[in-house]
């Protein structure tokens, strides 16, 4: 498994634990904030591994037997918390795997007890109010070897008085040549597709990676990019058949309304500068010249809009086909001919 060295960007977070080893005042709950793909979860694994760490040094050693089960997934005292349902953390998975589980000291091998008891909890944002309510007790009271993450994407879906309580740290965009940099030399994509990867992800190298390498991400995109470049001459009946197509992307929907949200944020800095070099889907230059005569500022904000409300609609679990065709048809109005 990776070490700090090996995280792409984040120095501002890594520093901070760094020092906080270094001076042995490490907090006992944390939020870590950033949009899927940020490198949350890869970032947290490193910071978990180097807590417990029998060196007590501010990087990893990777030769003692914790830094061995760290790396193997196996750490007696690195738990992260699961839970069934896909969108709920409920109450009765806090209490089993982390409240009941606390009070239990560090696992001792011989001569050997671990730094730490440390419960990450991957997307956060899907605990219950029950459920955090009965995380706020804990954290309020933590036995002193005890460290909680929290991961989250979504930091408003918190009570504040859960954040309160942590020290909150946000992932910050991976500057731009650092992104390119890996793509190119360590994925070895070319670097056209890095360059389009990179402006699309906007400093999130997950999203920038997924993009030059998944044929999946690539599969929407493609599919997205054709139903946007044709949209405004469509007839209401092919575009509720384009809608009903989309139900297979479902699970990606959150890749396919950034895709739509990017198609439109190009065409407004196309009105704007009557320029491609500022364009993401500089390919799509001839498409972008024409829609732009054919939608004002006012259309590109309203479809914004809705595109912004289609995101808060799938969140409470509307049906999909009618909020689809709605979204759509919203778009589909807001040209001017």
């Amino acid at each position: 498994m990776a070490n700090f060295a090996d995280i792409i960007g984040h120095e501002d977070i890594i520093q901070h634990f760094k020092m906080s080893i270094e001076r042995n005042m490490v907090s006992h709950a944390y939020i870590i904030n950033g949009e899927k793909g940020s490198g949350k979860k890869t970032l947290t694994k490193v910071i978990a591994k180097t807590l417990e760490c029998e060196s007590g040094d501010p990087d990893a050693c990777d030769n003692c037997h914790s830094c061995k089960q760290a790396d193997s997934g196996n750490h007696p005292d690195i738990k992260w918390i699961t839970h069934d349902k896909p969108n709920l953390i409920s109450i009765d998975e806090v209490r089993e795997q982390i409240n009941d589980d606390i009070i239990k000291k560090p696992y001792t091998d011989g001569e050997y007890t671990s730094r730490y008891k440390i419960y990450i909890v991957n997307d956060a944002h899907l605990l219950n109010p029950q459920a955090q309510n009965a995380l706020l007790k804990t954290i309020e009271e933590p036995p002193e070897y005890a460290i909680i993450f929290l991961l989250t994407n979504n930091l408003d879906k918190l009570l504040p008085t859960i954040v309160s309580r942590c020290v909150v740290l946000n992932m910050k965009p991976v500057r731009e040549m650092d992104v390119i940099n890996y793509l190119t030399t360590v994925l070895n994509v070319p670097e056209e597709q890095a360059y389009f990867s990179e402006r699309f992800a906007f400093g999130n190298l997950g999203k920038a990676v997924r993009l030059a390498t998944s044929e999946n991400y690539k599969e929407i995109r493609d599919t997205t990019v054709r139903l946007l470049r044709q949209i405004y001459n469509m007839e209401t009946e092919d575009i509720l058949a384009v809608a009903k197509r989309l139900s297979d992307y479902r699970l990606d929907m959150q890749d396919l309304m950034d895709i739509m949200q990017m198609w439109y944020r190009d065409i407004l800095m196309f009105k704007i500068t009557n320029s491609p070099n500022q364009l993401v889907f500089k390919d799509e230059y001839t498409a972008m010249k024409k829609q732009s005569a054919h939608i004002s500022y006012e259309g590109i904000d309203n479809v914004i809009k809705a595109l912004d409300k289609m995101k808060l609609r799938l969140e409470a679990n509307v049906n999909f086909d009618v909020a689809m065709e709605l979204l759509l048809m919203t778009i589909k109005e807001n040209y001017n001919g």
